[in-house]
């Protein structure tokens, strides 16, 4: 059993909908994903649930990458006094 984690994140206006779930747990979110859609109390449309349930299959199967430092050279010089 994996301890990895996904996170799927919509911003709408002044509203956050933030879902961090398992693996195991995907077909659970899309269930619930699809819940506040059908919710008319829940400002999410059945366009955002397709668009987030779609970006939670993609996360499916896709292995976690570490981060890698940037480059010296990427970086912005300071300015001068």
């Amino acid at each position: 059993m994996s301890n990895d984690l996904n996170v799927l994140a919509l911003i709408k206006g002044h509203e956050r909908f933030i879902f961090i779930y398992d693996d195991e747990s995907r077909t659970q979110l899309v269930d619930t994903i699809r819940d506040y859609a059908a919710d008319a109390q829940v400002n999410l449309s059945w366009f955002d649930a397709m668009v987030l349930t779609k970006k939670a299959r993609e996360q499916e199967g896709v292995e976690a990458t570490p981060l890698e430092p940037t480059p010296a050279h990427g970086r912005i010089p300071p300015l001068a006094a």
